[in-house]
């Protein structure tokens, strides 16, 4: 072959690379686009909300203590990231506390945030036992306090707690309908919580007026929560190992209601249907498993929980009136209402009516992401 042939070759053969090339590029571009769409489309739904502080720029730089008694599973990190995402946005720091679950580790956690230079504390769950006297240290102080989940009565002190008993009215009679108003349950819950306290006097009105609606068993510890529902559950199966001896598990918890869950799976009873309370990505998961167990839970965005929390604690350091109770909205998410195709908490508003929406907490002063002050 003379040279000339011998130089087509090699452009030809250059040309096909480049095509192939081309292709390769155009398909793997392709691909990024998509995931680009899909995360868009989260990131769409979460900064449909996004509040900064607009003009005031002298609460820009706080630092915020964020106080809690436990932070376990999907639902904390959320929460956690949910403060975290808002107080960004105000210019502002976040350092959590955990206190394993240790009520005096608390109490000295907040001790701890009190005296260490902080311009404002959020607390997450805890007694008044533990924290009264230190929320009252904080406010005697000047330092701004809004709590979660927590009975404190407090002047000066802002509380945040989800609709508890609404909650659990909305799983209850979700269950009632699902099993046909009569069958033998189990119920995981825990004493010495306000939250779990709200719930069981839902759950005790509803099985006094559905005597047809039997509890078998209840159990439930808040120390590793999700594993020692697990355990426990697998007694209770092998206690009733007949198919139709447990209609339902109903679980005060989503911790609860994982272990349950879990448990249920393999031993192979998914007739068995879970009923729980919170939402997380991770529980999302298990109820869009159409073969799983877990049918429903009824929650608040943990996000919008923690975003809600510190956008009253920016009106507190702003110097506006707050209320004392603020009753966080809940709603009930159902596996009915769900998409085959898995989705996430920050895809749900677009399945779920108000999920993700929660505009508590917004200051005429603090500016939307679209620019408008905020109405």
């Amino acid at each position: 072959m003379n040279k000339w042939g011998k130089r087509a070759l090699l452009l030809l053969a250059a040309a096909m690379l480049l095509v192939v090339s081309a292709c390769g590029n155009s398909e793997k571009k392709s691909g990024n686009e998509t995931n680009t769409g899909a995360a868009a489309t989260a990131a769409e739904q979460t900064d449909a909300l996004k509040i900064t502080l607009g003009n005031e720029k002298s609460l820009e730089g706080k630092k915020i203590a964020l106080v809690m008694q436990f932070n376990q599973g999907t639902f904390s990190a959320q929460y956690i990231a949910g403060v975290e995402e808002q107080v960004k946005n105000f210019g502002g720091t976040v350092q959590v506390f955990v206190s394993d679950n240790d009520l005096a580790k608390m109490a000295s956690n907040l001790d701890s945030a009190i005296n260490g230079g902080f311009d404002a504390i959020l607390t997450d769950h805890g007694t008044p036992e533990a924290l009264q006297a230190g929320v009252k240290k904080a406010v005697d102080k000047g330092i701004p306090v809004v709590s979660f989940d927590a009975d404190l009565n407090i002047p000066g002190v802002t509380v945040l707690q989800q609709d508890d008993q609404k909650m659990a009215e909305l799983t209850l009679n979700q269950l009632k309908a699902d099993i046909g108003g009569k069958g033998n349950i189990v119920k995981i819950w825990v004493a010495g919580f306000a939250p779990m306290e709200r719930r069981q006097i839902a759950y005790k009105s509803f099985l006094e007026a559905n005597p047809d609606i039997k509890e078998i068993a209840a159990f439930g510890d808040a120390n590793n929560a999700a594993l020692n529902a697990q355990t426990q559950m697998e007694a209770i199966l092998k206690q009733n190992p007949e198919k139709g001896s447990i209609s339902a598990v109903w679980a005060s918890w989503d911790e609860f209601a994982k272990g349950a869950t879990r448990a249920i799976q393999q031993a192979g009873r998914n007739e068995i249907k879970v009923y729980g309370i919170d939402m997380s990505d991770e529980d999302l998961q298990l109820i869009q498993d159409k073969t799983g167990p877990w049918v429903a839970s009824a929650a608040v965005d943990p996000k919008d929980i923690g975003r809600v929390q510190v956008r009253y604690l920016y009106q507190k350091l702003h110097g506006d009136k707050t209320e004392d109770k603020v009753v966080l909205n809940a709603v009930n998410v159902s596996r009915d209402q769900l998409p085959d195709e898995k989705i996430n908490t920050a895809q749900l508003s677009s399945y779920v009516k108000e999920w993700g929406s929660n505009e508590q907490g917004i200051a005429d002063w603090m500016v939307k992401s679209g620019g408008s002050a905020a109405k």
